[in-house]
């Protein structure tokens, strides 16, 4: 890592961080939670702490590159992160950096940028799919607007650019080309698919952009800014890849299973927005070749689901059917292929982490 000697971005009102936070990252460490799958890591002398503690660093580097000294941007980029989160892309990139040596402070810059992304994207997607909440709080275009809330994702991502490029220039190559497809995959969501295009493949090609992407970039930076073996890349992007598209089809079923989950997602939150999902794919599938159930269900899905009730029935008709458990089935899949692709790693806590995080992703509804 370069230490930038342009001091240019501090005249939009945010001041260089300090090499090491300066609030107790001891503090912080001892008060976060794993996510699901992660146990081992928690469990090992060594990379337990060790994992925990750069945790902390990122969380702390966080709200060290969101603060501005104007105030309106301020209170917007902390909304966010101040709203929590499961961290699983910087948890990600520390992890896979010990597949090296993880103590290169580039490591925790990465991870750092990896997780400003996704905030950035997170902004976005919230105005662009109307949605009132976020991690349990209202999202940003709730409270200051659709304007203030893009402009802040903006911001966000702004600041992980200025991160990134001190990273050098492979490190901004991937973030680019992983913001590419971030937006082309809410690009291609957002028009549908092409008259030629098969539904349930344009949606898999969707979250793969959308979700995937950024899975995968985390685990690659965490490998390279580690001084990892470079045989190990190909592995960890695929399996990022894999597994981002696991959690988002997870989450498709966890929206009909009719169960709020800890993430506090409700059910019937997708239908009643409109958001194609796998189960309605597939259902639209089954109509089209004549399965009179599908035919009915979806009528119900495509009415008036604005009250509670017309959407808890939506929700258990489509729980119910099969094409709920035949999606299960289909993420069970895409989690399996992530876990084949770590095969050639060597055995240990960060294989094994891998393994079991990409066996919680579809297993959260249980």
């Amino acid at each position: 890592m370069t230490n930038s000697a342009d001091q240019s971005w501090t005249h939009a009102g945010h001041g260089l961080p300090s090499s090491e936070p300066s609030l107790n990252t001891t503090a912080i460490a001892t008060g976060l939670q794993l996510p699901a799958g992660f146990a081992a890591i928690a469990g090992d002398p060594e990379l337990g702490p060790a994992i925990t503690t750069n945790l902390a660093r990122v969380e702390k580097k966080l709200r060290e590159a969101i603060a501005n000294s104007d105030p309106l941007a301020d209170a917007t980029s902390r909304h966010l992160v101040e709203a929590g989160g499961k961290r699983v892309r910087p948890l990600l990139t520390l992890l896979c950096a010990h597949l090296g040596d993880a103590s290169r402070p580039a490591v925790v810059q990465a991870a750092v940028v990896v997780e400003l992304t996704h905030l950035a994207t997170l902004y976005h997607d919230d105005v662009m799919d109307s949605a009132p909440f976020r991690r349990g709080a209202p999202t940003a275009h709730e409270v200051w607007g659709n304007s203030v809330a893009v402009l802040t994702g903006d911001l966000i991502f702004a600041r992980a650019s200025i991160l990134v490029s001190e990273l050098g220039s492979r490190a901004l190559g991937i973030q680019a080309r992983t913001f590419e497809r971030l937006c082309l995959g809410q690009l291609h969501e957002t028009v549908g698919p092409r008259p030629d295009e098969d539904p349930v493949e344009h949606y898999l090609s969707v979250i793969a952009d959308k979700t995937g992407s950024l899975v995968a970039a985390s685990g690659q930076l965490g490998a390279i800014f580690s001084g990892a073996d470079e045989t190990y890349e190909p592995m960890l992007v695929e399996y990022g890849e894999k597994v981002g598209v696991a959690f988002q089809l997870a989450d498709d079923v966890i929206d009909v299973t009719g169960v709020k989950v800890k993430s506090g997602k409700s059910p019937g939150t997708d239908l009643r927005e409109g958001v194609p999902t796998l189960p309605v794919l597939l259902l639209r599938k089954k109509a089209e070749n004549g399965d009179q159930s599908a035919v009915e269900l979806l009528k119900l899905i495509d009415g008036d689901l604005s009250s509670d009730e017309a959407l808890a029935a939506a929700v258990a008709g489509l729980r119910e059917h099969p094409v709920t458990a035949e999606s299960w089935v289909v993420a069970r899949a895409w989690a399996n292929e992530a876990i084949a692709a770590l095969a050639p790693l060597p055995e240990g806590v960060v294989k094994a982490s891998l393994t079991n995080f990409a066996m919680a992703v579809v297993d959260r509804a249980s």
